[in-house]
């Protein structure tokens, strides 16, 4: 298991005690370099239309939970469109 898939696997089993460079470096892995990342937001863009972003916050250290469920939420959509069998 790569460190990726266990840091997916811990963000699935509590939201609420993600590291915030955790999160950053799955939603990097999955959707490239954040196009914002200066501040304490760090924005990523999706290949999809309506709402092509992931936002992710760093609050002290971790990561907001409700966030980490959108990230996962975005994940399984981006596994899904590029599923070859669909």
């Amino acid at each position: 298991m790569s460190g990726i898939d266990k840091i997916l696997e811990q963000m699935k089993l509590n939201p609420k005690g993600v590291r915030f460079n955790d999160l950053k470096k799955v939603c990097s892995h999955y959707f490239g370099n954040p196009r914002q990342s200066g501040s304490s937001h760090c924005v990523f863009k999706t290949p999809w239309p309506g709402d092509p972003r992931v936002n992710i916050q760093n609050q002290k250290g971790k990561a907001k939970p409700y966030q980490v469920k959108q990230v996962l939420l975005a994940i399984e959509q981006l596994e899904v469109n590029h599923d070859p069998r669909n």
